[in-house]
């Protein structure tokens, strides 16, 4: 018997060189924002302190028409897929007065495997008011996102947040038959965590949704909150608004208020997204007793 030192089988490197190459690695998108706001004189109108933007993310800020600052964020890259990077650092100096909508819905595309992330981070000093008002995300079959916002706020701060998640878009005949959605909220006012929310939907999504505990048939949904010193004093008020958006009608948008440790939140589930964006629309014209953001109209 004889033996065979280790090594390369004589006809490998002929063989490696016909087939070429591995393939390299995906090249993924990395965008980033980062925003300070801050005022010009203490009660002045609010100014654009600092701004930093890489990959395709980008912020666009439309002529003002009051104090407060308007900025709209655009991802040049036309959606995410198979594990794309974004985040969003805003930060507001006392006494600060910004709205951030999107220019579009954001659009998360399928993915062989690798999970894509969005990073919010938000951070309100004394006195300052940020509306955080983007556009809805639309999940497409075998998409994979891992979302997550953190915020801290000063005790006097205000912010309002909304986001909306369509699973696939209805008037295409889209299902989300496979998917991972993974979405975590932290929120802290003086450095004491008041909401902690984790939804986290993988495998057949449409499926899950379709149970009566989960969506009961729902494809979109969205949660809006206010983090306001009155919050709580404004429940009547905001389910008076969801009733007047004409919500919880048979085969309509359901929804549902509550205020509790010092804040509002009003969940919304909708059979498709028009139901859900034009109950959305209405919650907030009404509740913020002004228009929403122009691009959401366009």
């Amino acid at each position: 018997m004889t033996e065979r030192a280790a090594g390369p089988v004589p006809g490998d490197a002929a063989r490696a060189d016909a087939e070429g190459p591995a393939p390299p690695g995906r090249q993924r998108s990395q965008g980033a924002v980062s925003l300070r706001v801050g005022v010009a004189v203490p009660g002045g109108a609010s100014i654009i302190r600092d701004l930093a933007e890489s990959g395709p993310s980008r912020l666009r800020f439309p002529r003002r028409t009051g104090p407060r600052v308007e900025a709209i964020l655009v991802n040049t890259a036309g959606g995410i897929a198979c594990g794309d990077e974004v985040s969003v650092d805003v930060a507001l100096e006392p006494g600060a007065d910004l709205v951030l909508t999107t220019t579009a819905a954001e659009k998360v595309y399928r993915s062989d495997g690798p999970v894509s992330r969005i990073a919010n981070r938000l951070c309100l000093g004394a006195g300052a008011r940020l509306a955080w008002l983007p556009q809805e995300t639309i999940l497409y079959d075998r998409a994979r996102l891992a979302r997550r916002l953190e915020a801290d706020l000063a005790p006097d701060a205000r912010l309002l947040v909304g986001e909306a998640v369509l699973f696939g878009r209805a008037a295409h005949g889209e299902r989300v038959e496979t998917g991972l959605f993974s979405d975590v909220w932290r929120i802290r006012r003086g450095g004491r965590l008041v909401y902690a929310d984790h939804l986290a939907l993988s495998g057949p999504v449409t499926e899950r949704l379709a149970r009566p505990a989960l969506g009961g048939g729902a494809r979109a949904l969205a949660t809006l909150l206010d983090l306001s010193p009155e919050a709580e004093s404004r429940l009547a008020e905001a389910r008076a608004l969801l009733e007047a958006a004409g919500t919880n009608s048979p085969g309509g948008v359901e929804a549902g208020a509550s205020a509790w440790n010092g804040f509002l939140a009003v969940r919304m589930l909708a059979p498709d997204a028009d139901a859900l964006r034009r109950a959305v629309a209405a919650f907030w014209t009404g509740y913020r007793d002004e228009a929403l953001p122009r691009v959401w109209q366009m």
